[in-house]
């Protein structure tokens, strides 16, 4: 599959997920990989960091996007970045020896 068309498919999925997730109906996902739906948050209140006056903030929706198992388990699985040089970092310093004749 071409990069054109492995884009072109995932720009379908999205306007899917998009579509499904405005309406509000249901939950998308792609079993063992990741989860959309949409929440909806309810009003609370709020403080102006500025100010420090207390405000009212509405209720809102939002998009929850969760991670399935798999992916989680690849994140694991390929190691932190930068984990390699923690690593050396804290070995052992060698040892300086004589030079060796070979």
């Amino acid at each position: 599959m071409s990069n054109k068309d492995a884009g072109a498919c995932l720009d379908a999925f999205f306007d899917v997920v998009a579509a499904e997730v405005a309406a509000g109906d249901a939950k998308v996902s792609v079993p063992g990989w990741i989860s959309f739906e949409q929440v909806t948050r309810a009003a609370r209140k709020g403080r102006n960091p500025q100010t420090g006056e207390e405000i009212q903030v509405a209720a809102t929706r939002a998009c929850k996007v969760s991670v399935g198992s798999k992916l989680k388990a690849a994140a694991k699985s390929s190691g932190a970045p930068g984990e390699a040089a923690a690593e050396e970092e804290t070995s052992a310093p060698e040892e300086h020896s004589a030079p060796r004749a070979w």
